[in-house]
C-alpha cells in the first residue's frame, strides 16, 4: 500500500476534492486548497522532473508550470540558467508556495502567480512549459483553448513537456482520461512535433503504467492554426 498504509486518508481527500469541484467547477479548486483536500500533491518534486534537472536535459531560459499547486516542480527546475514561473488559479496555493519557498537559495530564480491560465497575458513568453496534472484537470471541452493558450505562451522553437496522466479512465472526473491521441489531436495541427513519447519509468507507484512523458517541439515559425 502506498505511503505506508495511508491510502484510505488519501482516498478521503480525493473524494472531498471531487465533491467540491462537482459542486463548484471553478471555486471548488480554491476550497480544496483551503481544506487541504489536494491528493495530487506529492509533497516533493515530480521524480521525472528531478531526473531531467539532474541530467541537464531541460531547456534553459524562461519556464512555466501551469497548475503548479504547492510548487515543488517550480523550485526543482529553477536555476541561474532557468527562471521558472508557477501559475495557479488558487490564491491559497500561491500564498502557501510563496511563503514556503521564499527563503530558499534559488528563490530569485522563481516566482508564483495567482491567475487564470486561459486569460493570463504575461509580458514575456516561455522557452519551456511543463504540464502534469493540468491537462487532465480541465474539462475536455476546453482542450482546444488549452492548446491555443499553450501556443500563445511558448516561444517559437520552445518545448512543451507533458506528463500524460491518466492514460486509463478513472472512476469519474476529474482527472479526465488523457492519452497520447488527446494531445496529438490539438498539438499536431499547430505544427508541434513529438520528439519523444515514452512510458514514465519514474512514476510514483500508484501511477505506474498509467503515465507517459511527452516532449513536444513548437515550430520556429507559425505554420497553421486550429
Amino acid at each position: 500500500m502506498e505511503n505506508g498504509g495511508k491510502a484510505p486518508a488519501k482516498q478521503c481527500a480525493f473524494d472531498t476534492f471531487r465533491r467540491l469541484v462537482k459542486e463548484d467547477s471553478s471555486g471548488g479548486w480554491e476550497k480544496s486548497w483551503e481544506v487541504g483536500a489536494t491528493p495530487w500533491d506529492l509533497g516533493k518534486a515530480t521524480p521525472i522532473i528531478a531526473h531531467l534537472v539532474k541530467t541537464g536535459t531541460l531547456p534553459n531560459g524562461r519556464a512555466l508550470v501551469p497548475g503548479c499547486g504547492t510548487g515543488y516542480d517550480v523550485v526543482e527546475m529553477a536555476s541561474p540558467d532557468r527562471y521558472v514561473v508557477g501559475l495557479d488559479l488558487s490564491k491559497t496555493a500561491i500564498d502557501q508556495s510563496t511563503k514556503l519557498f521564499a527563503s530558499l537559495p534559488n528563490a530569485k530564480h522563481f516566482s508564483f502567480v495567482a491567475e487564470d491560465f486561459f486569460t493570463w497575458d504575461p509580458a514575456e513568453k516561455f522557452d519551456l512549459i511543463f504540464d502534469y496534472t493540468f491537462f487532465c484537470a480541465i474539462e475536455p471541452s476546453m482542450r482546444p483553448q488549452w492548446a491555443e493558450q499553450m501556443d500563445k505562451l511558448l516561444n517559437p522553437g520552445g518545448e512543451l513537456l507533458t506528463l500524460m496522466f491518466p492514460l486509463n479512465e478513472l472512476s469519474g472526473n476529474p482527472p479526465y482520461k488523457a492519452d497520447v491521441e488527446d494531445y496529438e489531436k490539438f498539438l499536431i495541427p499547430l505544427g508541434y512535433e513529438a520528439t519523444s513519447i515514452v512510458d514514465n519509468e519514474l512514476a510514483i507507484p500508484s501511477r505506474k503504467g498509467n503515465e507517459k512523458v511527452g516532449r513536444w517541439k513548437k515550430p520556429s515559425t507559425i505554420t497553421s492554426t486550429l
